[in-house]
This record gives C-alpha cells, structure tokens and sequence, in this order.
C-alpha cells in the first residue's frame, strides 16, 4: 500500500505542475458556470432550483475531459523510457497501475469539489425570505448525483488508462479513449431506437448515461448501477495490468 500511495501521490503533484491539467480544470469551471447561471436565471420566479443540473452536464464533459486526464500517464513514460525503468525496479505492475490511477481519480475528484460552489449558492438564494417563500433546494438528488458523477469519473478514467498503456502517442490515446467513452455514452439512445428488444437491453446496459441520468441523476441509488461502475473500474484496470505487463516479455 505505501507504493501505491507513493505513486498517486506523484501522480497527484504532477497534475499540478502540467499546464493541461490547469486547462482542463479552467475549461470545465467556465462551462459549468455558463451554464449554471443560464439555468439558474431561466428558474427565477418559473422553476424550482435544480442542483443536479450542473452534474448533469459534468458528466457528459467528463466523456471529453477524463482523456485528457490520463493520456499522458502511461503514454509518456513510455515514449520517454521511464516506464521500462520503472517495471525494472521491485514493484508490482497492479501498484503502478493503482497508484497512477488513484492519482487521476484524486485530481477528478477536486475538480467536482469545485462545483460545491454552485450548490453553495443554490442554498443561499432559496428559501423563504422575509418577503416571499423561495422552493427550498432538494439536497437527496444532489447527494447521489455527487456520488455517481465520482464512480462515473472513476469508470471513465479507467477506460481511459487502457489506451494510455497501449500507445506511447499521447494524442492517439487521449482520442481513441474519447471516442470509447463517447460510443458508450451514445448507448442509451441506440438502445432507444434499435428494435430488437433484447439488444436494444443489451446496449443500454452497457451505457454510461443509463447507469447514472436515469438514476444516481434523479435521486435513486440503485445497487446495479454501482456495481456497474465498481465493475468496469475493476475490469479496466485488471486489463490495463495485463497490457503492462505484457511489455516486460518484450
């Protein structure tokens, strides 16, 4: 545990050293606070508040932003040559795996504490004031849109860790991912126009969006969904080991 710690630790403090960390972090408070205000203006006096409004749309920038949180983690080291030094060394490919991807996690993580702000002021704004009663903010919604956009981003930086560790191209990884977190993304709408029943089932159970907007998004926390997540972290990450180690019979 003290290795894999040392690693997300490292990874932690490089995110805050790289420039697109910064950009990416920048890019989502902007877009995130554009749309807030336009919700939060077209609500006034016509529309309860909604705190899961903002979570809603973080979780379909995170299809694009979870990439570029990754695509270097692997892909660099191994373009520079630091990743054959490091699996020389005494330590365990699940660590190094672990430990960079505990890193990205952490960092997601701060960004959505972020967007605490935006709750902050919704429970500032609503409520009955001296001069008319404002719809009190419902806070359930909010609490499990919190915890499925984190198990979102998880599943998402996992998937993405894959095509890091295949490629030492940084920009090939970062848009192969996209494109894989997109498809999945898109499988709640196929599942809605394919006919056949049981495919049409079968996609959307394989979606992103069905496990978490018709779900953790609207107040429920349903047990599927959270294996489902827990799930695809546990397989992606299993399948990111083997690719590297794979590299050491090289």
């Amino acid at each position: 545990m003290s290795t894999i710690g040392t690693i997300a630790r490292r990874e932690l403090a490089q995110y805050f050293t790289s420039p697109i960390a910064y950009l990416v972090a920048f890019a989502i408070l902007v877009l995130t606070g554009f749309l807030f205000n336009a919700d939060l203006a077209r609500r006034v006096g016509q529309a309860p508040p909604d705190g899961t409004y903002v979570l809603g749309v973080f979780g379909f920038f995170t299809v694009f932003f979870a990439p570029l949180l990754t695509m270097r983690l692997f892909a660099e080291e191994t373009r520079e040559g630091t990743l054959e030094l490091m699996l020389t060394m005494p330590v365990r490919d699940s660590d190094i795996v672990l430990g960079k991807f505990i890193g990205a996690w952490a960092y997601y993580t701060i960004l959505l504490a972020l967007t605490l702000v935006y709750q902050i002021i919704l429970v500032a704004v609503t409520g009955p004031t001296p001069y008319q009663a404002t719809p009190e903010l419902d806070l359930g919604p909010v609490i499990s849109s919190y915890i499925g956009i984190w198990l979102f981003g998880g599943a998402a930086l996992a998937l993405s860790l894959v095509f890091s560790a295949i490629t030492e191209n940084q920009v090939v990884a970062g848009f192969l991912a996209i494109a894989a977190l997109f498809v999945l993304w898109l499988g709640d709408f196929a599942g809605q126009v394919v006919p056949h029943r049981v495919a049409a089932q079968f996609i959307r159970a394989l979606s992103l969006q069905s496990h978490y907007s018709t779900s953790f998004l609207i107040g429920v926390i349903r047990f599927e969904d959270v294996v489902f997540f827990i799930g695809l972290i546990v397989v992606m990450l299993f399948i990111t080991t083997r690719v590297l180690e794979s590299r050491r019979w090289r």
